[in-house]
């Protein structure tokens, strides 16, 4: 069994509860305040880890109470935190606000912006381990790891969110590449929306396509994923469910995604596995704390 190694963010999200979301420069009441730990890096290997694969974070955290409390969240996944190290400024943050089942998010990176390519450099990679990392760190940091992942002969995957623009050379170091549909309209230079077609995203996802054999994984919320494994391309279905709070809905995904491949899952029965505990993740409120167990992923597929 291979290992999963996370380069990523590491964020406290401080969540206000609402019925609806405010206008631009309205004030409406709010219902609770919750603290929850998050950042993609952090809900990725949380999600690892909980589904039982060895799991390692690279990151970076403020000497700050929020530093300490994610320090000790994290620890009790047992996600191995000896490359997470300090950083002199506060700890990333998230400003989340829920309501009507969706949310707003605001990401101060604070120390996330920090990690660097001599975080990565010792990261004890081989052949059979999973690389993953998003863009809520810098992007040198990244194709340094990813090179580095390459080298040893592990697979990258690469969540690019939030959205930016990336070099072709990063690109071309990823392996498998996970994104919704904005992500990959933005990353292609086309307009996406809910309503396009398969057919359409597939073919917006090839124009996209580094190398012949990289696969690009489309996620489409409660319609499912869309696939594009070199020339082959697949769907899978979405699940019904009643979503409470779809914050690290996507990390659980892609955390999940990395469990499967480091378990030597074939990616169509990996892809099915990570939508279901997506759609488990989405039922319970917070990022990292959502993140659901093995068994209980096994019970609804």
């Amino acid at each position: 069994m291979g290992r999963v190694f996370i380069a990523g963010s590491i964020n406290m999200d401080v969540v206000a509860t609402a019925d609806r979301h405010p206008k631009v420069g309205e004030t409406v009441a709010g219902r609770q305040v919750l603290y929850f730990p998050g950042g993609k890096g952090a809900n990725q290997a949380v999600a690892a880890s909980r589904l039982g694969v060895k799991t390692t974070l690279i990151g970076r955290l403020g000497k700050d109470s929020f530093g300490a409390e994610l320090r000790t969240f994290l620890g009790a996944q047992g996600i191995d935190l000896g490359s997470v190290r300090d950083a002199d400024t506060h700890s990333g943050t998230a400003i989340i606000t829920v309501a009507e089942s969706d949310n707003t998010i605001v990401v101060i990176p604070g120390s996330n912006a920090l990690v660097s390519a001599d975080d990565v450099a010792d990261a004890p990679l081989a052949k059979g381990d999973v690389a993953v990392s998003q863009f809520e760190i810098p992007l040198p940091t990244i194709a340094a790891f990813f090179q580095r992942a390459r080298s040893a002969g592990a697979t990258t995957l690469l969540n690019p969110a939030p959205a930016q623009t990336m070099s072709a050379e990063l690109l071309a170091l990823v392996d498998t590449l996970v994104l919704n549909e904005t992500e990959l309209g933005f990353l292609a230079g086309v307009e996406l929306s809910d309503g396009d077609e398969a057919a359409t995203i597939i073919d917006v996802a090839r124009q996209l396509q580094a190398r012949e054999d990289q696969t690009i994984c489309v996620t489409l919320g409660k319609r499912g994923v869309l696939a594009l494994a070199g020339r082959e391309e697949f769907a899978v279905s979405g699940r019904a469910v009643k979503a409470v709070d779809t914050t690290g809905a996507g990390d659980c995904f892609v955390g999940a995604l990395a469990a499967q491949l480091a378990e030597g899952v074939s990616l169509r029965t990996a892809l099915a596995f990570a939508n279901a505990a997506a759609s488990i993740s989405v039922q319970r409120m917070g990022a990292g704390p959502s993140m659901p167990t093995a068994a209980e992923v096994a019970a609804v597929l």
